[in-house]
């Protein structure tokens, strides 16, 4: 996979950036957005920068466990964490607008993708385009949750 190839979306949410953070950054609740991270344990307390988790990923039948370090935290503008065994950087951008908050997710590749990652991609989840494409659905799923629990505060 390319150096910093880049998946993600954004949508509006009627509903302040501090309504949005208290949902998007409570890192435990992932599994209740993300399709495919099914849980995050939270590794020493609070989240924050430098934190560390462990998920559960699910993809159909198939499951696998990541790591992750929380690599940049700014209440009511930036969560970012790093998947460490692949190198990905999933992120949540939050930005005011005059009806809320417009919040974007995305998974770059800053460091490009980890070899290991790139082999079970391609010959035990389908395939790097099928994979991301699959990826891409899953952010627009996990935005619309974030949506409705956001603005049901």
């Amino acid at each position: 996979m390319a150096n910093n190839s880049y998946i993600g979306g954004s949508i509006d949410i009627a509903a302040s950036p501090a309504e949005v953070w208290a949902v998007v950054s409570d890192l435990q609740r992932m599994g209740e957005w993300s399709p495919q991270c099914r849980k995050m344990i939270i590794r020493g307390g609070a989240v924050r920068h430098g934190t560390r988790t462990v998920n559960i990923n699910r993809q159909g039948a198939l499951v696998w466990p990541t790591r992750s370090v929380v690599t940049a935290f700014e209440p009511e503008k930036t969560l970012q964490f790093q998947i460490l065994e692949n190198r990905t950087a999933w992120t949540f951008e939050l930005e005011p607008t005059a009806t809320g908050t417009r919040l974007t997710e995305s998974r770059t590749t800053p460091r490009g993708v980890s070899a290991i990652s790139n082999f079970l991609t391609e010959n035990v989840l389908g395939g790097t385009e099928k994979f991301e494409q699959g990826l891409q659905r899953g952010i627009h799923q996990t935005l619309q949750r974030i949506k409705a629990a956001a603005e049901s505060r």
